[in-house]
């Protein structure tokens, strides 16, 4: 069984998501590249480092499982940002004690984002606006702050992918405590209702990227043609397999 990959210098993990209340208690820094910005590595060396430090890698792109399999025979679990988030939010209900801190790209989803955690039960919810960052000189003392006075058990970032990830890893240098720092960007407002109503067996079957399409072909036409050079990354560059 593969184990783990490693793809341009960064390692994925292939998780099993029944195993989900073993992972969750593992404490770091954990992200789930799509395919547009793994697609992306080459050009942005600062989010491409920042992914190579991540704790766990998660196969959250269906394209990219799907290249493996065709192009080099891997295969691979995909283990979505959504998938986690559901899994993640009904252990949050059976936890509610826990503390969430979310980083929230406005003020309107930082609303949603807060009644639906509350709507879970949670007693403990933080939500900060994020301001907009340069990923070359990212620093943001005043979350710093934040996040050292609640020591929350969870940070989830929902801000964009390539910006959450160079965050994540400034939190994880920048913090004297152990904590979770989830980076799944978007993926909570398939819960809120704030994007596209995705649900299991959209995700299962890999279509979650056409609903996006469908809802909001103008932001999601280009992302996603801009993932379509995944494709020569994946049938030129060298795999390395780690087996269990």
């Amino acid at each position: 069984m593969v184990n783990k990959i490693i793809f341009n210098k960064i390692t994925f993990n292939n998780l099993d998501y029944k195993k989900f209340n073993r992972i969750i208690l593992k404490k770091g820094f954990f992200v789930f590249p799509a395919g547009p910005a793994l697609a992306s590595i080459k050009k942005y060396n600062t989010y491409h480092k920042s992914i190579q430090k991540a704790d766990l890698v998660f196969f959250d792109s269906g394209l990219f499982v799907l290249l493996l399999r065709i192009f080099k025979n891997i295969k691979v679990k995909k283990f979505s940002g959504y998938k986690f988030l559901n899994l993640f939010f009904n252990y949050l209900k059976k936890n509610n004690k826990k503390s969430v801190f979310c980083i929230d790209p406005n003020l309107s989803f930082s609303r949603s984002n807060k009644r639906y955690l509350k709507n879970l039960g949670l007693t403990k919810t933080y939500n900060y606006i994020a301001p907009k960052y340069d990923l070359n000189r990212l620093f943001d003392k005043k979350l710093l702050k934040v996040i050292r006075k609640v020591k929350p058990n969870f940070i989830i970032s929902n801000i964009g992918g390539g910006t959450q990830e160079v965050l994540g890893l400034y939190l994880k240098r920048n913090l004297k405590f152990r904590t979770t720092i989830l980076c799944t960007g978007g993926a909570i407002s398939f819960f809120t209702g704030d994007q596209a109503p995705i649900n299991s067996f959209i995700d299962n079957f890999y279509l979650g990227w056409l609903v996006r399409l469908v809802f909001n072909p103008i932001i999601f036409f280009k992302r996603y043609l801009s993932g379509l050079k995944l494709i020569p990354m994946v049938f030129f560059d060298k795999i390395q397999v780690l087996d269990s």
